[in-house]
């Protein structure tokens, strides 16, 4: 055999001995990988994956600050205690409607804490299964930030499409804004549909509207979030033929303006747009002319605001007697509710059930619920109700007093904060509670503790009506006398022979009636 034979048999050997290797090799990482998906998640109760992070492989040393936040970011940490339904039952009803979904999350330690983003994502879990779906698993990453491309980096995407595929979900939620394009290349990544945390808020709005004005305003907040997020497929990307481009056989009226369908389509929801918010503002006058209603009469205004599934509605019921809807989920009232209350004395106000807040509550909402929340900016006192079971209450009280801020003279109106839900909190928790916000009323809409003292502090804040009359009206205007004990705070009443003498302080609108009918 000669020399150069032998080096090609040579070559072509080592040749196959590189590719069995290779496959070896392969095998062998895709058995590891699998091994890791199949131990890993919540549900398994496994704590962590660890992925490797190769884009940034040189940058850091071992030893210093550097080395622990790139060992840390390569990590994606498993959030426990998500998709924890309780009812069996309810489950087996809804599995053929309900989604499974996989939560993913991005943190920065110069923003917040791991406790804080992680209970960040349990309260997206919250959201995801008022929704309608059923949360699989909930990873976290730490980022300096979020990546351009993909929000989680490209490996960590590959990851994250091997947990979907474990789980067999079919959709994945991302705790955050994802700009349209991070929303295409995670898609393309991970094979399945992929929404961020305002897209569920949207879906949640969208089911539990029931108003007309309550529908109009969720349509409106849904196409401001789908028009820059708009996405052709194929054909539909075609153009109109224009001019000449239709061909000669084409004929009159084939020629169209040019325009490709994704245009048209940014066309449409502009309208359609334009034409809720004239909705929107022709339907303003009615709630204008109720609220100006309970302002002519003297009627004092109660706003009870508060994070979504604090209680707010179940509060209204017990400080009113009303039977207003209750219900343990995100966002069950969305349409404002007004009931009435009166004092001992007999004097009328009225308590305004407005819509709860939620950790960055989508900008479409709040521009689209401006006028519902109007309500609270025409208060005369604000009640904050606050769920002292959540194990950071004090993270949803910054919440609504950042979008309360968003309302014009809301500043100046006084406010009391109510820490409801007692019956499910410690004796520890309660007085740790106490001591960090000692002028909180503590109470229970289920049980009814410390009703009663809330009622009367509430009623003790009302405004006071500041005109003094003393009139002597006739027995025929007893409607009025009747009305000033509502709407007034009565002195003294006198039945005499010659007509009946009140002295009170009522307002303006009703001193101007009672002069007007007063005898001598």
């Amino acid at each position: 055999m000669s020399l150069q034979a032998m080096i090609i048999r040579h070559r072509e050997f080592y040749i196959l001995y590189k590719a069995i290797v290779r496959c070896l090799w392969g095998q062998l990482v895709s058995i590891e990988r699998d091994d890791e998906v199949r131990g890993g998640g919540v549900l398994a109760g496994q704590s962590e994956v660890l992925l490797a992070d190769r884009d940034d492989h040189d940058l850091f040393t071992p030893g210093n600050e550097q080395w622990e936040e790139r060992e840390s970011r390569n990590e994606l940490k498993h959030v426990t205690g998500l998709g924890e339904l309780q009812d069996v039952t309810e489950v087996e009803y809804r599995k053929v409607r309900l989604e499974r979904v996989v939560l993913v999350g991005v943190w920065s330690r110069r923003e917040t804490t791991q406790a804080e983003a992680e209970e960040s994502l349990r309260e997206l879990s919250a959201l995801a299964q008022t929704a309608g779906a059923v949360v699989c698993d909930g990873v976290l990453q730490q980022r300096y930030r979020p990546d351009a491309a993909t929000y989680v980096g490209s490996g960590k995407a590959r990851e994250i499409a091997n947990i979907v595929a474990a789980n067999e979900a079919d959709t994945i939620i991302v705790d955050d804004d994802l700009a349209p394009s991070q929303r295409r290349a995670l898609e393309d990544a991970a094979k399945v549909k992929v929404v961020d945390r305002t897209a569920v808020i949207l879906d949640i709005f969208a089911q539990h509207a029931s108003s007309k004005e309550g529908k109009a305003q969720v349509e409106l907040a849904q196409l401001q979030y789908m028009l820059p997020r708009l996405r052709g497929w194929g054909a539909s990307l075609s153009r109109q033929a224009g001019g000449r481009a239709a061909g000669a056989d084409a004929g009159i009226g084939s020629r169209g303006p040019g325009e490709t369908k994704i245009e048209m389509d940014r066309r449409v929801i502009r309208n359609r747009i334009a034409k809720l918010r004239r909705d929107i503002a022709h339907m303003e006058p009615s709630r204008a002319i109720k609220r100006g209603s309970r302002n002519r009469n003297g009627m004092p205004t109660v706003a009870v605001v508060g994070y979504t599934n604090a209680g707010k509605s179940s509060l209204t019921n017990r400080l009113t007697g009303s039977r207003e809807l209750v219900e343990n989920a995100l966002f069950a009232t969305l349409d404002t509710a007004v009931r009435a209350a009166s004092t001992p004395e007999g004097r009328r106000y009225a308590y305004v059930d407005t819509v709860g807040f939620v950790r960055r509550l989508p900008i479409q909402l709040v521009e689209a619920f401006k006028s519902t929340l109007e309500e609270v900016g025409e208060a005369d006192l604000i009640v904050h109700v606050v769920d002292m079971s959540y194990p950071d209450p004090f993270s949803q009280i910054d919440s609504v007093n950042e979008t309360l801020q968003s309302i014009e003279h809301v500043g100046d109106i006084p406010s009391l904060l109510v820490m409801n839900k007692a019956d499910l909190v410690d004796e520890e928790t309660r007085e740790r509670l106490h001591r960090l916000a000692p002028d909180a009323f503590i109470v229970s809409s289920a049980t009814g503790e410390g009703i009663d003292e809330l009622k009367a502090a509430v009623e003790a804040m009302l405004p006071q009506p500041s005109v003094h009359v003393d009139a002597l009206l006739p027995y025929t205007a007893g409607s009025l006398v009747e009305k000033i004990r509502l709407d007034g705070r009565v002195l003294d009443i006198e039945y005499r022979d010659d007509g009946v003498r009140v002295q009170a302080f009522v307002d303006d609108h009703l001193s101007a009636r009672i002069m007007e009918s007063a005898i001598g």
